[in-house]
């Protein structure tokens, strides 16, 4: 990298670091600049071109102009993505969708969709509180509950609705949510949703949430502790016994945020609860969102019949929202019946997922804590050059998503691989030749 390249990119981050991160950090009342009573309204209060978040928008356009970069993002995939996609009218090696177990694409489950879809059309037209009700849904919700041995669950319209609307719903200013400092954002928003006090402990460490139980717990009435079961940026898993004896002994919910993990952890595709062979009651609160294994859209809360029964009838989010389309309900039903029919696909994800971390370790490369179960990082350091590899690979149909700041910390910025069953071994070996010829390049 030239000196005025590197000067670019210091001044690129240091402007960067103004703008608010999206990292989680303790809420805090936020500084008020109000206009003058009676006075003309500054212009940045009013034109969305003065908006903070378009100026960080148009600075990071200017800079990856300047640096050379090619905007990454909104890549248009003209039909199933699976383990290849067609991009662009070239079809490529697809490392960027969550396709883990490669039902999205099959021939059952869109008969599903299709079918769903001709009985029911296109829209239940209604919350389902009132008129949107359907059998279909009611299908799908035994089938999760079954499926995760607890006694019923809820199903919503958006994933990222369902950890707003459960957290902002529950919880209120005399509770205390504690989370890992890695959660998604939209358990960030739950949280602040509620008016609960939140603070974060260090991503997946255990022994610095006791010490936040210690010193808190009795300060609150309700405390729940949130936690994902696969994290999408590192790939790594908690360790859920422990949370769960903390929780036990400290008396607080506890929250799985399933979202990545179901369909990929434990033998058969079940989720941390397999995987670490635990009491599926012994977690409050399961989430988990049916974009991914399950192929459909939205999300769902499974626990005790009080919770979900709770969710139905009072969480915004499901109340004021129109009910869940057939056809988007269908697909994620039909997933449930034929995973324990068909375990070899979570076999050949875990196997694949391990061999990708094997090789991609064996080549120098930086894996960080990925456990190598469906989602693994190669971390590089820079995002100019996660920006840079991803557009190099791209030009050689390969398609992989850099992960820059200030989604992750600058030195942690990576190019994050999601695998499938379908991925074969000659095309991660081609990947990962191809990644090691580029890294060698810029090194």
């Amino acid at each position: 990298m030239t000196a005025k390249r590197s000067d670019l990119k210091r001044q690129l981050l240091e402007k960067a670091r103004r703008r608010p991160s999206h990292r989680a950090q303790p809420d805090s009342a936020p500084a008020l600049e109000a206009p003058p009573p009676g006075g003309r309204v500054p212009e940045r209060f009013v034109s969305f071109e003065a908006h903070p978040g378009f100026q960080q928008l148009a600075m990071m356009r200017e800079g990856a102009q300047q640096l050379g970069l090619v905007d990454p993002f909104f890549k248009v995939h003209e039909g199933l993505a699976g383990a290849t996609s067609v991009i662009d009218g070239r079809e490529c090696l697809n490392f960027a969708s969550y396709n883990y177990l490669g039902y999205s694409g099959d021939a059952r489950v869109v008969k599903a969709a299709a079918d769903a879809a001709s009985h029911y059309g296109t829209s239940v037209s209604a919350s389902r509180v009132v008129s949107g009700e359907r059998p279909i849904h009611a299908e799908l919700e035994r089938a999760i509950a079954a499926t995760y041995g607890v006694e019923d669950a809820v199903a919503f319209v958006s994933g990222h609705a369902t950890n707003v609307s459960t957290l902002g719903y529950l919880l209120g200013p005399k509770d205390l949510v504690l989370h890992d400092e890695y959660i998604h954002n939209s358990s960030l928003v739950g949280a602040q949703l509620s008016g609960a006090k939140r603070m974060w402990f260090g991503h997946n460490d255990p022994d610095a949430l006791e010490t936040l139980l210690e010193r808190h717990r009795g300060q609150f009435e309700r405390v729940i502790v949130v936690i994902e079961g696969l994290y999408s940026m590192d790939g790594d898993i908690p360790d859920l016994p422990r949370f769960i004896e903390l929780k036990k002994r400290h008396q607080v919910w506890l929250m799985v945020d399933e979202a990545h993990s179901f369909g990929v952890m434990g033998d058969t595709g079940l989720g941390l609860r397999e995987h670490f062979a635990i009491d599926p009651t012994d977690v409050d609160i399961w989430m988990g969102t049916m974009s991914k294994t399950l192929s459909g859209c939205g999300g769902y809360i499974a626990g005790s019949r009080a919770l979900v029964e709770t969710l139905r009838y009072f969480a915004p989010g499901f109340l004021y929202s129109v009910g869940m389309p057939a056809q988007v309900a269908a697909p994620s039903l039909k997933v449930l019946e034929l995973m324990p029919q068909e375990p070899e696909r979570v076999q050949k994800l875990q196997e694949i997922a391990r061999y990708f971390l094997t090789r991609a370790q064996a080549l120098g490369m930086d894996t960080g804590h990925s456990i190598g179960s469906a989602v693994v990082p190669v971390i590089v350091g820079s995002s100019p050059l996660a920006a840079k590899l991803s557009h190099a690979l791209f030009e050689r149909d390969i398609n992989v998503q850099p992960i820059l700041y200030p989604a992750v910390p600058e030195k942690s910025a990576r190019l994050r691989f999601f695998l499938s069953c379908e991925h074969e071994r000659a095309q991660i070996d081609a990947t990962l030749d191809a990644l090691a010829g580029l890294l060698a390049e810029n090194a």
